[in-house]
């Protein structure tokens, strides 16, 4: 890990405390002490990161809004979808994510809903983790997922999420897992592909059903017990992290790193288009 010191903390609150247009006083030492975990200790590409987070953030409200963990639309989501932080680090220190589906109905998956209940989970460990890990390693389980679940994904909304995860959330990413592979995949990876930077494509490894492959990067007794691991059943972890939510619940609400004031800012240029396209639009051959 690298080693945070308390000057680079007060460097870069000083410089935060400058930005008349950044929330800076909703920003503790905790996140400033990752953001600097995240750029390697490099205090400018920190400032620059940090710029980023709040002004992808501001554009993208319809993530950060209307995610209260007790409304009925958030607690659907962990009813359809496991968005679950394993509790074991791999041999590298890395903190492993996994993505399922867990009722892979189609009619009870809702994507804007999905990225809200997504954020709620990341807002939370970034507010309450005090130890950082090396690095990031999400797995995604594509069992369930079919082409109905594809076009009710909203393209600008994906574009948004794509850049915010891989240019602006302070994590490590070193790998990324895509697990029960399906045919589907490739129709998918075809508007994906577009959204992914070149070192993080290089990240990607894909998992045929049924096969060991995974074992090479992630440890399966850190996974869960449905997955052959001893980490505890999916319910059992699941669990933990909702009550979590639950209890930074007015704080989620409250969303103080949202708020920018775009008329102080410089640049005060919307990087992203607020048009509503679906995958549902498209024809995919």
């Amino acid at each position: 890990m690298v080693n945070i010191s308390q000057d680079d903390i007060d460097t870069v609150r000083s410089w935060l405390q400058k930005q008349e247009h950044l929330p800076s006083n909703s920003v503790d030492d905790n996140l400033l002490a990752r953001f600097l975990h995240c750029c390697e200790n490099n205090v400018e590409q920190c400032k620059s990161t940090m710029e980023h987070f709040f002004k992808l953030r501001a554009d993208a409200p319809e993530f950060f809004t209307q995610r209260d963990p007790l409304e009925s639309n958030i607690k659907n989501v962990f009813n359809v979808i496991d968005i679950i932080p394993l509790p074991k680090l791999t041999a590298e220190g890395y903190k492993v994510f996994l993505f399922r589906l867990c009722d892979p109905d189609p009619d009870k998956f809702n994507y804007m809903d999905y990225l809200r209940t997504f954020f709620i989970i990341a807002d939370t460990r970034i507010k309450t983790e005090k130890e950082f890990p090396t690095g990031e390693v999400p797995i995604f389980d594509m069992s369930g997922f079919s082409f109905r679940h594809l076009t009710k994904m909203n393209l600008t909304a994906l574009r948004k999420q794509m850049q915010y995860v891989q240019e602006a959330h302070p994590v490590k990413l070193k790998q990324v897992h895509i697990i029960n592979t399906l045919p589907i995949l490739e129709r998918v990876m075809v508007f994906l592909k577009p959204l992914i930077k070149k070192n993080v494509a290089s990240m990607i490894h894909f998992h045929v059903p049924n096969s060991n492959t995974l074992d090479k990067f992630v440890p399966r007794s850190i996974l869960p017990d449905e997955y052959g691991g001893q980490a505890g059943t999916i319910k059992e972890l699941k669990q933990p992290w909702i009550k979590k939510a639950e209890a930074e619940r007015e704080w989620l609400i409250s969303n103080p790193w949202h708020a920018i004031d775009i008329k102080k800012s410089q640049n005060n240029k919307n990087d992203l288009k607020n048009t509503d396209e679906s995958f549902k639009s498209l024809s995919i051959d």
